[in-house]
């Protein structure tokens, strides 16, 4: 099958693009440096950059299916992935995997998101929308500056438990959605397999890293000054505030078996990933 994915260099994109190759599939790979990337047998690079969006968009003539999410650090879902959906609607795609975010079904039919997941159900191609919770990997990528300065994780998280789950079983979900029949015109929440919250993510983190992690519950307006001044434009650090005042009060909390149910395969504990990115916090 001949798959297109926007977003390829990224934590699940990368992920995804390994698993596709894996079991045979030829990939192209939306990026904004397609010439600068490395070669590989069944693998295409291309040009895709949120900020020229009808950019690259014709590729879509040549495959079957296509993933599209929306760049972390952006805000404009809709104005990004919008001219790529018209687009594959034109085309007739066989199947059009997006991913958004946990939740974002309740939001209001204007939020760029559920208004982005609008278009697509109505587009008339076949699709499946994934909603996964919040990334286990953010402790070794957005968090990673305060656990390896201070040996603590800042977030306003409250003592709530949240059913973190690993890029790799998000992966894992979208390539079985984009390469079989089996679940067409479906949306799906993605969550691990537990529930915990983040003085236990320490612990985690304290017991692979031989260091002594803790969890600082910080104040809403100091976590969003922090993630201005990490470089996050303001409107992006507003929404991770909000999404994160949401996990405070239990939302992330659920855990939902439909990483089984699609690929199979339980998904990948906190333990797991801790020992797998140990390296990140010694």
């Amino acid at each position: 099958m001949k798959v297109f994915v926007y977003g390829g260099s990224g934590l699940v994109g990368g992920q995804l693009v390994k698993e596709l190759l894996k079991t045979g599939h030829e990939v192209w790979v939306g990026s904004r440096k397609p010439d600068t990337q490395p070669k590989e047998k069944n693998l295409h690079w291309v040009f895709a950059d949120s900020k020229e969006p009808q950019k690259g968009i014709q590729i879509l003539e040549s495959v079957d299916s296509a993933f599209f999410l929306s760049p972390p650090g952006e805000t404009n879902q809709y104005e990004i992935l919008a001219p790529w959906i018209e687009k594959a609607k034109q085309v007739g795609l066989k199947k059009l995997v997006l991913m958004t975010a946990m939740g974002v079904e309740h939001a209001p039919p204007e939020a760029p998101f559920r208004k982005t997941e609008i278009l697509l159900e109505n587009s008339g191609i076949p699709w499946n929308i994934i909603r996964p919770n919040w990334f286990m990997q953010n402790f070794h990528t957005f968090w990673i500056a305060g656990i390896k300065q201070d040996q603590k994780i800042y977030f306003p998280g409250g003592n709530a438990n949240v059913s973190f789950i690993d890029a790799r079983d998000i992966a894992s979900v979208a390539a079985k959605l984009l390469t079989t029949d089996s679940h067409k015109n479906q949306a799906f929440t993605l969550t691990g397999k537990e529930s915990i919250n983040h003085e236990q993510v320490a612990k985690h983190l304290t017991s692979v890293s031989g260091k002594n992690i803790e969890y600082v519950d910080v104040d809403p307006q100091v976590f969003e000054s922090s993630l201005v001044s990490a470089g996050l434009t303001k409107d992006y650090a507003a929404f991770l505030v909000m999404i994160a005042g949401a996990l405070k009060e239990g939302f992330a909390a659920p855990i939902l078996g439909t990483v089984n149910e699609i690929t199979g395969k339980e998904p990948i504990s906190f333990q797991k990933y801790a020992e797998d990115h140990a390296n990140s916090w010694k």
